[in-house]
């Protein structure tokens, strides 16, 4: 009996494969064996830059936060603590968009803190 080779699965798999290396330069565009180790290594650096993205949005939000309450007398360790301590609900996020684009509302939370 003849021996028996699924090649329309193979096929799928490598167009797979090279539709998501669709896009990058040289032959890892279009060599099977190359897009594959391209795909993978992208993979791993799209897992990993999801949680990244988190912590480069954290620390952006505390720089702006303390350029924020540097303006208006205050660091931003003093000044984190006394919002938790007044029962202020405002997260990072909120705060810093108010340092940045209303900075007279952030004022205003500083001067309740003080």
């Amino acid at each position: 009996m003849p021996r028996s080779v699924n090649s329309v699965a193979k096929r799928a798999r490598r167009k797979k494969i090279l539709k998501l290396a669709k896009g990058y330069f040289g032959r890892r565009k279009n060599v099977y064996t190359v897009a594959k180790n391209a795909v993978e290594k992208a993979m791993v650096y799209a897992y990993r830059d999801r949680k990244q993205n988190k912590r480069n949005f954290r620390s952006l939000w505390i720089q702006r936060i303390n350029a924020g309450a540097r303006v208006n007398g205050m660091s931003y360790s003093k000044f984190m603590g006394k919002v938790k301590a007044n029962n202020i609900d405002l997260n990072r996020k909120v705060l810093a968009d108010l340092a940045m684009n209303h900075p007279e509302a952030f004022k205003a939370i500083v001067d309740k803190v003080k």
